[in-house]
């Protein structure tokens, strides 16, 4: 990795200060936590108060452009905490706390400024001046510089699959925006914008749970252990690769585009096509931002529509446990995935039954269910229910909705205690499918 000259060294953060920093706009919002405001806090004064030779705040990663301003990578938000503190501490000439920040990003600054504004009008003004000017002094930070975008963010991505476990879907999101490198600043920031509205926790469960096992499943294979060493699957194609399969997925992204934008054709006669496909590989940089909220809203949809077929009695979707959890994941997963292949309008009731008699089929058979058991049945190969049928590989082969009739369940060995304790769901299941 070519990093410049003399620009791996440990900083005082005067030093650091004193550079032109900037935050692109690609980063995330600013939005440490107050408990994390108050432990910077804590740990720095602490470590005045028994007047430690040297601090280290860990290391920021940053690129240099063409301007000689240096744009941070890694470590925005502990920096922007660090300012707040000086600036409180009569430091008010801070460079960053004079950035354009987004409307969250202001009120997270405004919070902490008020928790640290508390904190240091504990101190007494002598105190107050030496603790700044040891947060300047002996407070270090690592500071890594390369002059090219690419390199920062790889050198980000190899710093954190060592050290503090950063969220698979962060990483991700690094990896696509750094693959933008056709799209003006107006689009990263548009694509930033949707992508931090979304509830982090809400993705972290659409690739952990929805996403990551069905493009696993349709192929037969396990679809457990999502983490940061299996972002690959959603990785894409590089956008600079130029291979047959390559250019023809990006020229038939590249076409749904435009058609999407100049509304109806002829041939295939619709005014909109539906722009992602769970057994197709998506492209590299906007649009995997594309495919992920696409996802996280027919998903959204599939919820919806579960709720209001199965709200004449509650318990027909149990929700009491973990295994019921997993359950609920299975059923939504099945329709989830036929309603990418075949739209969501071929979610008629037939359909629904089929799939709900699928899924809790197995929550009156088992005892215990654990992921383990839906991975197992979900690819066919779980040995008390419907055992050779791997419906997710079935889905992906169909050429209609109606090649569902085709496959025919197996009515379960029903555990009579499962029978009792699920009784709403025996009850639905034997009279959509007249068991007796």
């Amino acid at each position: 990795m070519a990093l410049l000259t003399n620009e791996l060294e440990i900083l005082p953060l005067r030093d650091l200060f004193n550079i032109p920093l900037r935050i692109p706009s690609y980063q995330r919002p600013y939005k440490w936590s107050a408990r994390s405001t108050n432990l910077l806090f804590i740990d720095t004064y602490e470590a005045f108060q028994n007047d430690l030779d040297e601090y280290r705040l860990g290391s920021v990663i940053l690129q240099k452009d063409h301007s000689n301003t240096y744009n941070i990578v890694d470590g925005q938000q502990r920096l922007t905490t660090l300012s707040i503190l000086l600036y409180c501490l009569g430091d008010t000439d801070q460079s960053l706390l004079q950035e354009e920040y987004s409307e969250l990003s202001t009120n997270a600054i405004l919070t902490n400024h008020s928790i640290l504004s508390r904190k240091t009008n504990e101190l007494n003004s002598d105190e107050q001046v030496r603790f700044k000017h040891y947060l300047l002094e002996k407070c270090t930070t690592v500071q890594i510089v390369t002059d090219k975008e690419q390199e920062a963010f790889q050198f980000f991505d190899s710093q954190n699959s060592r050290g503090k476990a950063l969220a698979p879907h962060d990483l991700l999101k690094s990896y696509h925006l750094r693959e933008m490198t056709a799209e003006d600043e107006s689009q990263k920031v548009n694509v930033i914008s949707r992508w931090e509205a979304v509830n982090q926790e809400d993705l972290s469960n659409l690739f952990k749970n929805y996403l990551y096992p069905l493009t696993q499943w349709y192929k037969g294979k396990h679809g457990l252990g999502y983490s940061s060493s299996k972002i690959d699957a959603f990785k894409g194609i590089d956008t600079t690769h130029v291979y047959n399969y390559a250019l023809y997925h990006k020229a038939s992204n590249l076409f749904i585009e435009q058609f999407n934008k100049n509304g109806h054709h002829e041939l295939l006669a619709s005014n909109s096509l539906n722009q992602f496909q769970l057994t197709q590989p998506l492209v590299a940089g906007k649009r995997f931002f594309d495919y992920i909220l696409h996802y996280g809203q027919l998903l959204e949809q599939i919820q919806k529509l579960i709720k209001q077929s199965y709200a004449e009695h509650k318990n027909q979707i149990p929700r009491k446990g973990t295994g019921d959890t997993y359950i609920m994941q299975l059923f939504e997963c099945s329709l989830l995935f036929f309603a990418d292949r075949f739209g969501i309008e071929s979610l008629n009731k037939s359909v629904l039954d089929y799939f709900y008699t699928w899924s809790y089929s197995l929550r009156l058979v088992m005892n215990a269910v654990y992921q383990e058991t839906t991975n197992k049945y979900a690819i066919g190969k779980h040995e008390r229910l419907n055992e050779g049928l791997d419906i997710f590989t079935i889905i992906s082969e169909m050429n209609t909705p109606t090649e569902l009739d085709l496959y025919v369940l197996e009515q379960p060995a029903v555990d009579l205690n499962n029978k009792k304790k699920y009784q709403a769901v025996y009850n639905k299941l034997s009279s959509l499918n007249g068991w007796c």
